[in-house]
């Protein structure tokens, strides 16, 4: 799960694994497996370093509980 910014200041919590498509067509555009668009503040690369920071926690995390 990742936060990202509307363009009115408010914050949302998006499923990364829904992401199908990034654009910035001036504005970011996410789009979803499910055909939703959002379109927030944050750039295309931005976004991008979000998904990997969280898949990289899960990673470790999971890792972690396995020499438990």
């Amino acid at each position: 799960m990742i936060d990202l910014t509307r363009f009115n200041g408010t914050t949302f919590t998006v499923n990364s694994d829904l992401i199908e498509v990034i654009e910035e067509t001036p504005d970011t555009v996410v789009t979803l497996t499910t055909g939703k668009k959002l379109i927030v503040k944050e750039s295309r690369q931005q976004i991008k370093n979000l998904v990997l920071s969280y898949k990289r926690k899960i990673y470790i995390e999971r890792e972690t509980l396995e020499e438990v």
